[in-house]
């Protein structure tokens, strides 16, 4: 894993929180804007496997696609529509709530994934998200995460065939999930008995 800029064919996790630590996301309209924006800048040259947003900070899993793929005028500025996202994004709240100045902390982050076990274990991360926080208690029934999407039979603009046969299937994505979650668990029991 390193950091790194944008390439063809590359595995990255994606990531900001607000500015001064503030919410990016101040009420439900606002989660689906931001998907909304996703899609339209980000779907063209990428493909997404798992995302997580949460009110003050996201975190995204990603392919950026192989070259043939990418349109003209990106192949040679991939970083883009990133740009355009986090920009038009930005300006939309900053207009709805009547503020000023950068709503995301300085640059996006961006860590290439290196190997598929990293990639699964990101992807559980991503939809654990947030327990860890402490947003809700069921990651599975959280609004605002690409888990549910898994689970659907619906279109979606996850890339779900790829991750679930990288779990090899279903079932044992639940399970990973499930697994983790305990150990998450446990390890927020601790934290709050020690905090006594």
């Amino acid at each position: 894993m390193k950091k790194d800029f944008f390439e063809e064919g590359q595995y990255y996790h994606i990531y900001n929180r607000g500015n001064n630590k503030e919410n990016i996301f101040i009420e439900e309209k606002n989660y689906n804007y931001f998907l909304e924006k996703l899609k339209k800048y980000i779907i063209p040259i990428a493909d997404i496997y798992a995302y997580c947003l949460l009110k003050n900070h996201f975190h995204i899993v990603l392919r950026i696609k192989d070259r043939k793929d990418i349109p003209e005028k990106f192949k040679e500025k991939i970083h883009l529509p990133f740009s355009n996202l986090f920009n038009a994004y930005s300006k939309s709240i900053n207009k709805a709530y009547n503020r000023t100045g950068s709503l995301f902390q300085e640059h996006l982050q961006r860590n290439r994934i290196e190997n598929e076990n990293y990639l699964k274990q990101l992807i559980i991360y991503v939809h654990l998200n947030p327990i860890k926080h402490k947003f809700t208690e069921h990651f599975d029934n959280y609004l605002h995460s690409s888990y549910r999407s898994y689970l659907s039979v619906k279109q979606s603009s996850i890339d779900r065939q790829f991750i679930l046969e990288l779990f090899d299937d279903l079932e044992n994505f639940k399970f990973c999930h499930d697994e983790r979650r305990i150990v998450y668990e446990g390890i927020l029991n601790d934290v709050s008995l020690s905090d006594d």
